[in-house]
């Protein structure tokens, strides 16, 4: 369903029972959804990203660069299950209107995910206002970092610095 005035549910999230770190966004945007694909705006920068830190090059198909994903152990969802929003702005989300995932559910299911990384600061604060009280006395565990947005909105950092950013992903996966 595209984003308009009546609402759009997001995606399942990208996970296997190998997963260690959940990257989490607020919810697809517009491109996403007619695409299907998480991140699926041609200028984000998440999947030139997921190319250098894990080889998911833009050139695989989605399907494939899901399983790269999944070989890593990196899962990928989003905070919101549901939300209406005109656009593709985080800033635009009819905050009435928002559900949120079952993260209960995911991490009961993935117990072996003990990181999140937010993709920006929207999800972190959605996460945190909406999702993170209900699951600290069942995952006290869970270890929590924001890293720069990968959308194309958030234009103040260039691909390389984003790229820099997020390499404490793979980092935090040799410990």
């Amino acid at each position: 369903m595209v984003n308009d005035l009546s609402g759009s549910d997001g995606f399942a999230p990208i996970v296997s029972e190998q997963a260690k770190v959940l990257i989490l966004g607020t919810m697809p945007g517009a491109a996403s959804l007619l695409k299907q694909q998480y991140y699926g705006h041609p200028r984000n920068a998440f999947w030139p990203i997921m190319a250098a830190l894990f080889g998911a090059h833009v050139e695989l198909d989605y399907q494939q660069r899901k399983e790269v994903l999944i070989d890593n152990g990196i899962a990928v969802w989003d905070v919101l299950q549901y939300c209406r929003r005109p656009g593709s702005l985080d800033a635009n989300i009819d905050m009435a209107s928002i559900r949120v995932n079952d993260f209960v559910g995911l991490f009961t299911r993935y117990p072996l995910i003990t990181q999140v990384f937010f993709n920006g600061a929207t999800a972190e604060k959605m996460y945190k206002r909406h999702v993170q009280a209900m699951l600290d006395n069942y995952f006290p565990n869970i270890e929590y970092r924001r890293l720069p947005s990968t959308s194309p909105a958030y234009a103040s950092l260039r691909l390389a610095q984003k790229m820099e950013a997020w390499r404490v992903i793979k980092e935090s996966m040799l410990k």
